[in-house]
């Protein structure tokens, strides 16, 4: 009768499968974003063990099974690129530039919001927090207060955290720059620490690295909760003016440009800074 010979070493082991780059992104953003495997399965309406063989590499996401799980999990459109590429299929969203011939009707859209905002500040900002529209409001609160804009474009384009954060900025008219540049840190910490942005983290880098940034800038609290208002104080031409920001977004955008870019909006905090915004906005027109 047969018999198969003895092993002469040790039995071989299974070797755990290593997870795939698409199943560690899938984990990354669920992980950000404080959700179960449970949760997403049943958000996804799929099963918790598909998500866990996603997630360890066991098994391959189909491109529609991406998408769906990267809406449950309000993805940026940006990333949703990167996890389809790294599970070998073709991006699903566009970059448009803003100066692109089809993105007509959205410069009108955000001409109109800017216009609308007068005579107070409005910035249009991308993800690097760069300047790309500002209407005549912000652009002359920009030139009262940082007359000389020279030394920050040195380092790039027109970008709000150079501009606060560079000590010939905003740092020298805003009486309460502590408590702004903190608040606004906070915002920019909070999305690097979703995104995982490197353009965004090259800004900051840069920004933080200016003479006489407080260190503990670096390592704000992202899960503090910051306040719902805050005032921006400065003082022009002898007059005390305290605003507060409001930020809008573009929705439902299926273009990454366009998902990327916000509307911050400066509004006087109290009467007294409104007849004074409105005063300047006479005397300089």
């Amino acid at each position: 009768m047969f018999r198969y010979p003895e092993p002469t070493g040790p039995w071989p082991t299974m070797q755990p499968r290593q997870p795939t780059p698409v199943g560690t992104l899938l984990r990354k953003w669920r992980n950000a974003r404080k959700m179960s495997q449970m949760a997403l399965a049943s958000e996804a309406e799929v099963s918790t063990r598909h998500i866990s063989f996603v997630e360890t590499g066991r098994a391959k996401p189909s491109r529609e099974m991406i998408l769906i799980l990267a809406s449950v999990m309000n993805v940026p459109l940006r990333e949703r690129n990167a996890i389809l590429t790294a599970a070998g299929f073709t991006p699903a969203y566009r970059t448009t530039d803003l100066s692109a011939p089809e993105m007509a009707p959205v410069r009108r859209a955000l001409d109109f919001i800017l216009k609308a905002q007068e005579p107070y500040g409005a910035l249009v900002l991308d993800r690097r927090w760069d300047i790309l529209m500002s209407n005549q409001g912000g652009t002359r609160m920009t030139s009262l207060l940082v007359p000389d804009p020279a030394p920050m474009l040195a380092d790039g384009p027109p970008n709000l955290l150079r501009l606060l954060l560079h000590p010939l900025g905003l740092r020298r008219s805003i009486s309460n720059w502590e408590e702004v540049a903190r608040v606004t840190l906070q915002r920019a910490h909070r999305e690097l620490a979703v995104e995982n942005d490197d353009a965004l983290r090259e800004v900051m880098d840069q920004a933080l690295a200016y003479p006489g940034v407080p260190k503990d800038f670096r390592s704000i609290d992202v899960v503090d909760v910051p306040p719902i208002l805050y005032p921006i104080e400065f003082a022009v031409f002898g007059q005390n003016i305290r605003m507060f920001t409001t930020i809008t977004t573009l929705g439902t955008a299926q273009d990454i440009t366009l998902q990327e870019l916000r509307v911050e909006c400066f509004f006087p905090a109290d009467e007294a800074s409104e007849l004074a915004l409105r005063a300047l906005a006479s005397s300089t027109s």
